[in-house]
C-alpha cells in the first residue's frame, strides 16, 4: 500500500476545520460588536431613565451588554445533547440560523413594535432578547464547532486544528473591530449614538449566512455516525480523512470508547468534570472580556476620543489575532500546559500594570502597550488552548454533556466579569480612590491563580489519541 493511501487527507482534514471554525468567526464577531454599540446603548436607552441613580444606571448598562451571556450560559448547556441527538452539522445550521435572525433584530429592535428610533428607552426590552438569542447561538458554536474539529482532526494535528477556533474568533473580533471603525467614520459621534451603532449590529448577518452554507455542505463526524449506528458512513469518511490502515484502528478504538463506560456524566469520576469546569473559569476571571467588551472605553478612559479609541482597539485586535496564530505552531510542539502558565503570568503582569496605569493616572502609550502584552498572553495561551483542551480532555462517551457543563460554566464567568465591570468602573467612590483601576487589580490576581492551578492538576494532552486521553482519568 502505497504512503499516499496512508497518509492523512491534510486537504479535506483542514477544509473541514476551516467550515466549522465559521462558526468560531460569528462567535467571536457577535461578542465583539457589542463594543462599539456601548456608549449608544448606554445613551439611548439607560441614561434617559434619569429617576434611576446612578448605580442602577450603570447596572442596567452592564446587563444590557452582558445579557447575550446568559443566552449564550442556555446554547451551551443544550448544545452537549443537540449536537448527540442531531448531530454536530445540523446543530452548527441551526446556530446560523439564530445568529441571521438575533443580528438583524437587534439591530431594529423596534421592528414589529414601532418606528425605528421612536420607542426611545422602552426598545431596551426587545434589544434585550435578540441580544439574548443571539447569545444562545454563540453558545451553541462555542462548544459545537471545536467539538467538530476535534472529531474530525488526527491526533497530531488536533492541537493546530482546534487553534482554527481560536483564530477564527479573534478574527471575527478583528473584522467586527475594523467594521465599527469604518461605520463610526461614516458620520460624527451624534450619527454613530442615533444611528451607526444599528448597523454595526445588522452586519453579522452576513457571516451568519455563510457559517449556514459551509455547514450546509458538511459531513457529520466519525464518531457521531458510530454513536448513531452509522458504521458505514463513519469507515467512510475515516478512510478519507486518515486513510484506510488508520481508519480500521481509529473506528476500534471508537467503537471501544463508547462500550466501556456508561455515558453518565460522572462515569470517569468528578475529576475531569472539575478541572474542564475550572479551566471554563479561570479563561474568563482572567478578565479577557472585559477588555474586548470595554475596549473603546477603556481608551476614553485614558483620554482618547471616539475615533482614536475605536483605531486603539483595532490595534489591540490586531495583536489578539497575531499571538494566536503563534499558538498554532506552538500548542502542538510546547504543550498545553507550558502555554497556559506562561500565558497566565504575562497577564498577571499586564493588569498589574494597567492598575497601576490607571490609579497614577499616567497617560500615552504604557497603557496601550500593557494592553497589547496582555492580550499576547491571552492570545497565546488562555484563548486557544482551553478550547483544545476541552474539545480533547474529556472520554467519547461523556464529551457532549461534559463539555456542555464546561462551557456553560465559562458562560457564567465572562457574564460576572462583563456585568460587574461596568458597576465598579463607574462607580465614583472606587473611582476616587482607583481611577478605573481596581477590576486590573483583581484580573491580576486571577491570572497569578490560574497559573498555579495548571501547574498542580492539569495534565498534558499533547500528541494522545481522544481514546488514550481516556486514560488519563480514573473515576475515583
Amino acid at each position: 500500500m502505497s504512503s499516499t493511501t496512508k497518509s492523512v487527507n491534510m486537504g479535506l482534514v483542514m477544509g473541514l476545520a476551516i467550515g466549522a471554525a465559521l462558526g468560531g468567526l460569528l462567535f467571536g464577531y457577535d461578542t465583539a460588536v457589542i463594543s462599539g454599540a456601548v456608549e449608544a446603548i448606554d445613551h439611548n436607552f439607560v441614561q434617559p431613565r434619569t429617576e434611576l441613580s446612578e448605580l442602577a444606571r450603570n447596572a442596567m448598562t452592564g446587563n444590557a451588554v452582558g445579557i447575550a451571556l446568559w443566552g449564550c450560559f442556555l446554547g451551551s448547556l443544550i448544545a452537549g445533547p443537540l449536537a448527540t441527538a442531531i448531530g454536530r452539522r445540523s446543530g452548527m445550521m441551526i446556530a446560523a440560523v439564530l445568529f441571521f435572525i438575533s443580528s438583524i433584530m437587534a439591530g431594529y429592535p423596534e421592528l414589529g413594535l414601532g418606528p425605528i428610533g421612536g420607542m426611545g428607552p422602552d426598545a431596551l426590552t426587545p434589544f434585550m432578547v435578540y441580544r439574548f438569542l443571539g447569545g444562545c447561538a454563540i453558545g451553541m458554536a462555542s462548544l459545537i464547532s471545536p467539538l467538530y474539529i476535534a472529531e474530525i482532526a488526527p491526533a497530531k494535528q488536533r492541537g493546530l486544528l482546534v487553534t482554527f477556533q481560536q483564530i477564527a474568533i479573534v478574527g471575527g473580533m478583528l473584522l467586527v473591530y475594523f467594521v465599527n471603525l469604518k461605520i463610526g467614520e461614516m458620520g460624527d459621534d451624534a450619527w454613530v449614538l442615533a444611528t451607526g451603532w444599528r448597523h454595526m449590529l445588522a452586519s453579522c448577518a452576513i457571516p451568519a449566512a455563510l457559517f449556514f452554507l459551509a455547514a450546509f455542505f458538511m459531513p457529520d463526524t466519525p464518531r457521531w455516525y458510530v454513536m448513531k449506528g452509522h458504521e458505514e458512513k463513519a469507515m467512510k469518511l475515516l478512510t478519507s480523512l486518515d486513510g484506510p490502515e488508520v481508519a480500521k484502528d481509529t473506528m476500534s478504538e471508537i467503537k471501544d470508547s463508547l462500550k466501556e463506560h456508561s455515558g453518565k456524566l460522572f462515569s470517569f469520576g468528578a475529576g475531569v468534570i472539575v478541572v474542564g469546569v475550572l479551566l471554563s473559569v479561570f479563561q474568563q476571571f482572567v478578565g479577557i472580556n472585559a477588555v474586548l467588551y470595554y475596549a473603546p472605553l477603556m481608551f476614553k478612559n485614558m483620554g482618547s476620543g471616539t475615533d482614536t479609541a475605536l483605531l486603539q482597539t483595532v490595534i489591540v485586535g490586531a495583536a489578539n489575532v497575531l499571538f494566536t496564530l503563534v499558538a498554532t505552531v506552538t500548542v502542538d510542539r510546547w504543550g498545553r500546559k507550558p502555554l497556559l502558565i506562561l500565558g497566565a503570568l504575562m497577564m498577571a503582569v499586564s493588569m498589574a500594570l494597567l492598575g497601576y496605569f490607571f490609579q497614577t493616572h499616567t497617560e500615552g502609550t504604557a497603557l496601550l502597550y500593557a494592553a497589547i502584552f496582555y492580550i499576547a498572553g491571552f492570545a497565546l495561551s488562555w484563548g486557544p488552548v482551553v478550547w483544545v483542551l476541552l474539545s480533547e480532555m474529556f472520554p467519547n462517551s461523556i464529551k457532549g454533556p461534559a463539555m456542555a457543563v464546561a462551557v456553560a460554566a465559562q458562560w457564567i464567568s465572562n457574564y460576572i466579569v462583563t456585568a460587574s465591570f461596568k458597576v465598579v468602573d463607574g462607580d465614583t467612590a472606587i473611582n476616587a480612590v482607583f481611577n478605573h483601576g481596581l477590576n486590573y487589580y483583581v484580573y491580576a490576581a486571577c491570572s497569578v491563580l490560574a497559573a498555579l492551578f495548571v501547574w498542580k492538576f492539569v495534565p498534558e494532552t499533547k500528541g494522545k489519541t481522544l481514546e488514550a486521553i481516556e486514560s488519563l482519568w480514573k473515576k475515583s
